[in-house]
């Protein structure tokens, strides 16, 4: 069977019996055309579904395209989704078109599909970067305009805007809430690597919990996994320790995740949990999970409404936009000490 293609200028002028020239004039609205040959042309359009390619009409006049690129660590991230769709609440109004790929935490894959979205000249661009990046390579397209807001974590060799949660207060907050239910021994969960910015000041956060309630820092208690099963082995590593933890705060949803499998896996139901970041299921669970929840889409909709500002002409110096977390009390957190 033949290969259908779409529909291009030259068919459309063939259709109507006029020039390639006189269609894009229609089209673009940009030269003399009399109103039967513009109907004409039209109708030809419509009949033949032609789409014009914007993307290639916007590169030869050197313009922007109506679309913003969104560069993200993992597709499969709940917060992720709800970031996009805090994006999407800002950007649907502006006839904007949200691009998103995903850059696997590797470095060399996210210059490629942050230099695809360049390619095509997105009018912004938002990333969550990855810590092994530096971003050093974007300071001559953002000195010539293109907004640049890094999301959930500042990038590294670029001053550029960034949206970030209020990490270290949160995991403070959330630590204090277990030493006010009378723990002493309280573990921490982890991402890997140990250098995402995230995991830094959620760290501190835990670290400053204790100091201020004169508790000594142990690295024993302190444990990682980059997914799932990762925190679910890491939390059963924990509770074998010869002085083991009562207490316990994941520093991120998949590690919530896989504390609540590693306390399941070792039958435990009387050690507390603090989740950073909410869960599904999370008020469904026995017992249900405490957390420090952030506002992915608040800070989706602030990383786009700094973007279009800058597109509006804003040319103020960069700044970094913390959105507040809040501890959200269910029970897991609750328990008390055997």
């Amino acid at each position: 069977m033949p290969v259908a293609r779409r529909p291009t200028l030259s068919d459309v002028a063939q259709e109507v019996g006029v020039s390639a020239k006189t269609v894009s004039r229609v089209l673009n609205e940009d030269g003399p055309v009399s109103a039967e040959t513009r109907e004409r042309v039209m109708e030809a359009v419509q009949r033949l579904g032609f789409r014009p390619n914007l993307m290639a009409r916007h590169m030869r006049l050197g313009k922007s395209d109506t679309a913003i690129g969104l560069v993200v660590p993992d597709m499969s991230n709940p917060f992720f989704a709800t970031v996009v769709s805090g994006i999407e609440s800002v950007t649907h109004g502006r006839g904007l078109t949200l691009l998103i790929g995903s850059s696997a935490q590797d470095a060399e894959r996210e210059r490629s599909l942050v230099g695809t979205f360049l390619a095509r000249r997105v009018s912004a661009l938002l990333m969550a970067p990855i810590p092994s990046a530096d971003h050093g390579y974007l300071k001559a397209e953002r000195s010539a305009g293109l907004p640049v807001v890094f999301l959930d974590r500042p990038g590294t060799g670029l001053t550029a805007d960034s949206v970030l949660s209020s990490n270290r207060q949160g995991a403070r907050e959330g630590v204090a809430h277990l030493i006010r239910h009378g723990h002493r021994r309280i573990g921490f969960i982890g991402d890997t690597p140990t250098a995402l910015y995230t995991r830094r000041m959620r760290l501190r956060g835990y670290r400053d919990a204790l100091a201020e309630a004169g508790l000594a820092y142990d690295r024993a208690l302190v444990a990682g996994g980059q997914d799932v099963e990762g925190a679910a082995d890491a939390t059963e590593r924990l509770l074998t320790l010869a002085d083991p933890p009562t207490a316990l705060l994941a520093a991120n949803n998949f590690s919530s995740m896989g504390a609540v499998v590693g306390l399941a896996r070792a039958a435990r139901k009387d050690v507390a949990l603090v989740g950073f970041d909410d869960i599904p299921l999370a008020g469904v669970l026995e017992p249900a999970l405490t957390v420090v929840a952030q506002d992915p889409a608040a800070m989706g909709a602030a990383a786009a409404t700094i973007a279009l500002s800058r597109l509006d002409g804003d040319r103020s110096r960069a700044r970094s936009t913390e959105i507040p977390t809040r501890l959200v009390l269910r029970g897991s957190g609750e328990l008390r000490p055997r």
